[in-house]
This record gives structure tokens, sequence and C-alpha cells, in this order.
């Protein structure tokens, strides 16, 4: 852990057979293992980890089997296969910890026809490839740590693990593939404090006996999979239980009143994504818990929410978006930092009897009303979703005071005026949602200060004046990672546990191996996730996550904006969506909107657009949605690139377009065609065929006999042939019948 780097291993390293211990781990070393480590044949404590240590490892590097009793040469850059068969005769070894930081390291665990000598205590082998479960572990009876995490294992759940162990505190087989139930073995697993079998497809109810048998755990992550129905009452059992993940299942019924009364050391409690159900908040349950995290969203709650400020003291994340709870937000919410209510049917005024310190709020989607609250720490805030409401006013200065502020979304309300002048003031602000309001008046040059916006919605409200030329300034490029993160508490290392006199007499041995910090973080990662709703390429779609931290746009749709539209739009290179459409907009399209290289979505329809559409743009490769309907356009339709993708209803209402596209959803000609559609392939409009044929027929007409009448010769000619036309047809007609009379009387 000091830096240190170059080749491996020292000079005159390899001669100190009385080496105990070598420990070089958190460095910088490089090259191959030596063979010569097999020289230490006094080394207990082989420690690598974390270097840059390439190559295979050869059977040979593998220090002597004499006294090696804990090896760890995970997080370096080793590739190859590796037997676990060349460690078999290490007697001693009780640690053995591998991996690959480049997952290029293929882990041989077939051919073991003999079983090895050793009893672990620790094995670790997060992300080592392997498909299937290391066989010699049916014969290991004292492992206390086992980490088969990301990897790619399958078949049926490995609960003889659990049986085989009896003394197992730490069971990490996450981001795998295993399938089936989770059984607990007969006897109780008194010393099991972690277990996390999350991201596999484990299936079924989980055992009655849950927390009976596992009584002391602390850690369980249960998420991910396919369990069923309802949880059993036993979980109320688990005391120490700090931190409890079931989310992403198909769990249903209520939530166990044991489990809010007696797990009274619960930190984190993740129940989203289920289908539970009831007054979770209800006067039946007793709330003995005080949860510093508390996900329920996307379960089917009902009820309102407690009133019982103590419960909120040590909130730090709350999550019960997506579910049909009710009634008025209550007050002693203020210090959760993270607080999602969204799609719910609350109603009322928000509470701003208190000053709320959170740096996420998302009461998205219900029906609060009144004016828009301010009662925000602007020195905190981060984000701030009230989208969808009934709130009413003007947007108040006090709410744009931030200077930490990146997200403003306020869609889908009533509110009206202007757009104050001290937007300009958010120097963070990235999101700014203001469509589908009652805001009127110019569009505040103000806003050309927020150079970090990625999307700006100003759509369907009666914005007028020009479009400010200078919104080139803004960047419109990507978010950059809308996640919210503080500091928690420090994960528990594994001496931290009650040990009893063997675990202490190993403490040394069994060092802390940060088996104990995924938890936390998956759970964090998922919480603070920002959900976006913009329209773009014709639809209202939501953006969130690494999705949204590419999408960039611009959307000043449904107003009443007027004049040009500016050359200088044609400096946004990183925008992908653009729309102006539905406006007074007039002049021509902006030639230098070709140097919208990234532009996906381009909406000009309904305004009072006039010229050509500039040949320039069809170098738009990305562009997937583009419209120009309703204007007054002319000229040639582009048909190359993407344009030759778009059809007629891109350009319909311009009637002085030439060159539309055939419809692309025409059905196709088969090669014996039903009756049904017999017919559809050469289908015409008859009412425009008879009216165009009569019309011609009239002018051919006239045009004929105004010729015969201004030329006395043509007149001439054209009744000697009509003459010579009736004498010839009269004599055929005479010869005609008289053969017919011949043949008739002979």
């Amino acid at each position: 852990m000091n830096g240190l780097n170059g080749s491996f291993p020292f000079p005159g390293l390899c001669e100190l057979k009385k080496l105990q211990e070598l420990d070089i781990r958190y460095n910088s070393f490089q090259g191959t293992l030596p063979p010569c480590l097999n020289n230490l044949t006094s080394l207990r404590i082989l420690d690598l980890h974390d270097n840059l240590f390439s190559g295979s490892i050869p059977r040979n590097s593998i220090p002597s089997p004499n006294f090696l009793q804990y090896m760890d040469i995970s997080g370096n850059d080793f590739e190859g296969s590796f037997s676990f068969s060349s460690i078999f005769n290490h007697s001693k070894l009780e640690v053995v910890i591998l991996g690959s930081t480049e997952n290029k390291l293929q882990f041989d665990n077939e051919n073991q026809a003999r079983n090895p000598l050793f009893q672990l205590k620790v094995l670790l082998l997060s992300n080592c490839n392997m498909k299937t479960a290391p066989n010699f572990l049916l014969n290991q009876h004292r492992l206390r740590e086992v980490d088969l995490s990301h990897n790619k294992l399958n078949g049926v759940f490995p609960s003889w693990l659990l049986q085989n162990n009896s003394d197992l505190k730490f069971l990490n087989v996450r981001n795998n593939s295993f399938t089936g139930r989770f059984d607990l073995p007969l006897h109780p697993m008194n010393r099991m404090v972690y277990i996390d079998v999350s991201c596999n497809h484990l299936e079924g109810q989980l055992p009655k006996d849950l927390g009976m048998k596992l009584s002391n755990l602390e850690f369980l992550n249960f998420s991910k999979n396919y369990f069923e129905g309802e949880l059993p009452p036993s979980t109320g059992g688990m005391r120490k239980l700090q931190r409890l993940d079931l989310s992403f299942n198909n769990f249903s019924g209520q939530v166990p009143k044991e489990l809010a009364a007696y797990c009274t050391s619960l930190d984190i409690l993740v129940l989203s994504n289920n289908k539970f159900h009831g007054e979770i908040f209800s006067s039946n349950f007793n709330w003995s818990i005080r949860p510093e995290e508390l996900k329920l969203g996307n379960n089917q709650f009902t009820g309102s929410l407690t009133a019982n400020k103590d419960f909120y003291s040590a909130l730090r994340v709350f999550d019960i978006r997506n579910n049909m709870m009710a009634g008025k937000i209550p007050s002693g919410m203020a210090d959760i930092k993270v607080l999602f209510t969204r799609n719910n049917y609350f109603e009322g005024q928000f509470p701003c009897n208190e000053h709320f310190r959170s740096a996420i709020i998302d009461f998205s989607h219900n029906f609060l009303s009144g004016p828009l609250p301010s009662c925000f720490d602007m020195y905190g805030i981060q984000q701030i979703h009230l989208q969808g409401n009934n709130f009413t006013g003007s947007i108040p200065n006090s709410l744009l005071k931030s200077t930490t502020l990146s997200v403003l979304n306020l869609r889908d309300n009533s509110l009206s005026g202007e757009i104050p002048a001290l937007i300009g003031a958010l120097p963070d602000l990235r999101i700014l949602l203001l469509g589908n309001n009652r805001l009127s008046g110019l569009i505040p040059r103000q806003l050309c200060q927020l150079i970090e916006i990625s999307i700006l919605d100003l759509s369907n409200n009666s914005f007028s004046g020009s479009i400010p030329s200078c919104l080139s300034n803004i960047t419109f490029g990507t978010t950059n990672n809308l996640y919210y993160s503080f500091n928690i508490a420090p994960e528990p290392s594994f001496a931290q546990y009650d040990m009893d006199q063997a675990d202490k007499e190993d403490e040394n041995l069994l060092r802390s191996h940060s088996t104990y910090t995924s938890l936390k973080g998956i759970m964090l990662s998922e919480i603070v996730e920002v959900v976006i709703d913009f329209v773009t390429k014709s639809s209202l779609l939501s953006y969130k996550g690494d999705v949204l931290n590419y999408m960039s746009g611009l959307d000043l749709s449904c107003n009443n904006l007027t004049g040009k539209i500016p050359q200088n739009l044609g400096k946004l290179f990183s925008i992908r969506a653009l729309n102006l459409s539905h406006n007074h907009l007039i002049g021509s399209i902006p030639i230098s909107f070709s140097n919208l290289a990234k532009l996906e979505s381009l909406d000009l329809s309904y305004n009072s657009l006039s010229g050509k559409i500039p040949p320039e743009i069809v170098n738009l490769n990305f562009l997937e949605v583009f419209s120009v309907a309703h204007n007054n356009l002319s000229g040639r339709i582009p048909d190359k690139g993407q344009f030759a993708t778009f059809d007629s209803s891109s350009y319909e209402g311009n009637p002085f377009l030439s060159g539309l596209p055939v419809e692309r959803n025409r059905t196709k000609i088969a090669e014996t065609p039903s009756d049904e559609s017999k017919e559809q392939w050469y289908e015409i409009d008859r009412t425009f065929f008879f009216a165009s044929f009569t019309g011609t027929y009239v002018v051919f007409l006239l045009g004929f006999g105004t010729l015969l009448y201004i030329n006395p010769y043509w007149r001439r000619r054209w009744f000697y042939l009509i003459e010579n036309f009736l004498y010839s047809s009269y004599y055929f007609v005479v010869d005609t019948l008289g053969r017919l009379s011949t043949n008739f009387n002979n």
C-alpha cells in the first residue's frame, strides 16, 4: 500500500527461505509470477492482490505446501488456465482468494479426481468466469466465508454449502444463474451474518422458519429473483438484521407486522418492485424501527403516511413512488435527503411549515395544489420534481436562488405569468422542464446564461416574440451523471463481529476482504435514479439512468413564437432533439442546421416557413424523425441519406413541394394475390380520372373545332375525309350483305 512499482521479484527475494509473510498488496508491481516463489519453503501468507501482474500462473510458482495458509493473488491481469488441483497438496491452506481484473483467467475445476488435503475457512472466487462450482467444495466442512459472485454458475442453488458448513458466516453468490428454491439445512445457522443470493433465477416461497434458523443474520439480499408468496412472520425473529433487500421479485400479501415491530436494528429496508399491499403505515403497525433508507416503491400499498415525526427522524432515503397511497403530506420529513412520492394520490398543499433540507424532492404526478412551494434549502437542493400536479400562480424567485440545483421539473401544472429573470442565476442547472403550463411573455434572454443545460422544455405555453438567438450559447451536451451520493457509514469488516477464541487466534489471518461493501452501494444507485419525461421522436418518452446522460433537447413547440428561426441554432452541435412546431415562425429553414450532426429528431411542422428544404441537411446521418408538414415550403424534397426513409406525412400541407416520397408501408404485391388484395396495386382515384379525362376531351374538341374554323383548307380536307369514309362504309356494307344473301340462297 505504498504505491511501489517495477518488476518482481526483488533481487534476493527468492533466497529468503525463512520468510513467513509476503504482503505487497495495493502496489503497481508487474511481470509474471516467478517459479522461484516455490523456494520460499517457510511462507505462511502470500498476498499479491491489486497489482499489475500478468501472464499465466505456472504450477511451480505456487509457494511450497509446507506452511502456506493464506494465498491472495486476485486483482491482477492474469490469463490462461488455473487448475485448483495445483494447490490440493497444501494441507495447511485456509484462505484462497483468486480472480482477474480483465476476466481472462479461466479456472479448471473439471478434472478433480481426488480430494484436496486442505479444509478452507475462506474461499473468495468472485469474477472468475466459472460455469460450475468447484467440485472440491463438496468436501469442505469448515468454511466461514464463501464468495462465488459474478460468475456464470448455473444449476440448482447449492444448499449443500449451508448443510455442510455449520460455521458459515458469509455467503455471496450474487449475479449467477442458480435456479430452484432457497432451502435451509435442518440445523440452525446461528453464526450466519451475511447472505446475498441476488440476481439469480431462484423461485418459490421462502422457508417459513427463515427467521428462526437465521436468527443472527445482519445482511440479507434476495433481490432480483423470482420469489413469490407472502413473507413469513418468522422474519421478525432476525432481530440483529440491519439490511434487508427483497426488491424485484413477486412477493405478495401484507408485510408482516413482526418485521416492523421486532427488527429494531434494521437500517435499510427495500421492498420495492413487488406486489405487496395493505396500509403499511396504519395504526396496526408498530414501527419500532427507525430506518435510514426505506424503499417501498412500485407496489400496491394504500392508506396514508404516518404522522409520527419520530419515524422520519433517521430517514435519509424514503421512496414510496408508484403506489396507491393518499391523504396529505405530513410534517416531519424535512431532513430526508432523498424523497420520492411520485405517482400516488396525495393531495392538499405542500407542507411548508418547515424548511426542507432535502437534496432530491420528487412529488410528481399527485394531486397537490396551491402555490409552488419554496421552502427548500437553496444551498443543498439538487433536484426538484413537481410535475403533474395542480400547482397555480407564478414561479417564485425564492425557488431560483440555488447554487446547486441541477434539475427543475415543473411540467404539467397550471402555472402562469412570466419566467423570472432570476432563472439565469442557476449555474448548475442541467434540466429545465416548464412545459404544459400557462406561462406567457417573452422567452427571457437570461435562459442563455444556463450554459450547462442539456434538456430545455418550454412547450405548450403561451410564449410570444422571437426565439432568442443567444440560445446558441447553451451547449446542450450530456448531463454527466445525474446521481446523488452522500457519505455512508463504513461497512463492518470481518474483525468487527463477535469472535470466539478460535476466531481471535485467526484474526490476523482472516483479515478484512472488503466483502461487505457491495449491498449498500447497489441500493443507493437504484434509489437516486432520475426519471425525466421529454417529447422526442413524436412521442413522450421517459429517460433515466445512463440513457438520460446522453439525451439533450430543446422543445419550444405549441407557443405563439414569431419571426425567423435564428441561424445561430445551427451551433447546437450536440443537440439530439429540436422541436419548434406549432408556432408562427416565418422565413426559411436555416442551412446551418446541417451542422447538427447528432440530431435525431427535428420537428418544424405547423409554421409559416417558406423557401426550399436545404439539400445540405441530408448529411444528418442520425436523423430518425423529420417533419416540416403544414408550412409554405417549395422546391424538390431531398431523397438521399436518411431523407430516403421519410414518408409523405413529413411533408403534407406544403402544396408547392415536389418529389413526394411513395408511401413505404404500402402492401407489397404478392406472387399470387388474393381476392382481397388483387386490386390494391393498381387502384386509382376514379373521380380524379373521369374529371381529367373529360377535361382533356373537351379541350381537344374545342382546339380541333377552332382549327377548322380559321383554316378553310383543313376544313375542306376534313369534310372530304368524312365523305370518303361514309361512301366507303356504305359500299362495304352493301357488298357484305350481297355476299351473305348469295350464300344463303345457295
